[in-house]
């Protein structure tokens, strides 16, 4: 079964903030003739790395809640320039947003059991990924979505 990350967006204030992020980071990265991988670093290196690459995601906490996630490719261990250790986490480029689900601050990255993790949007809520994301926010809010 495949084991997720639970992850704060730090500095998107929303999933178009974070989609818009990755398409610039892409396309430096082409620019310069790198691989374009999306690739997330962390300083702590996952010890159960073979069952997120097992089908996971790393679901992404924006404003306060749990909005979307990407798919895990890879996770890669290396040394910083510094001779610290440290972890590329590879990602697919593509976002899936997923029912808004409450989560409160913390540091670092959490597991996240699948039976745990939200439904992705089209199937939870079908139509819903066409509607601009304050109001998905706001009728979450009400309890209508």
């Amino acid at each position: 079964m495949a084991l997720h990350l639970v992850k704060l967006c730090v500095g998107c204030d929303s999933v178009r903030d974070l989609e818009s992020w990755i398409k610039h980071k892409l396309k430096e990265k082409r620019k310069r003739g790198d691989k374009p991988e999306h690739v997330h670093r962390t300083r702590m290196v996952p010890k159960r790395a073979a069952e997120l690459i097992d089908g996971g995601s790393l679901y992404w906490v924006i404003r306060g809640e749990i909005a979307c996630r990407q798919r895990i490719l890879d996770v890669r261990p290396f040394r910083d320039r510094e001779g610290i250790g440290r972890c590329a986490i590879v990602l697919d480029p593509k976002v899936v947003l997923v029912e808004l689900r409450p989560y409160r601050a913390f540091q670092g990255w959490r597991y996240f059991a699948a039976k745990d993790a939200p439904r992705d949007l089209d199937r939870a809520a079908p139509g819903a990924a066409s509607m601009p994301e304050k109001l998905r926010r706001e009728l979450r809010e009400l309890g209508l979505m």
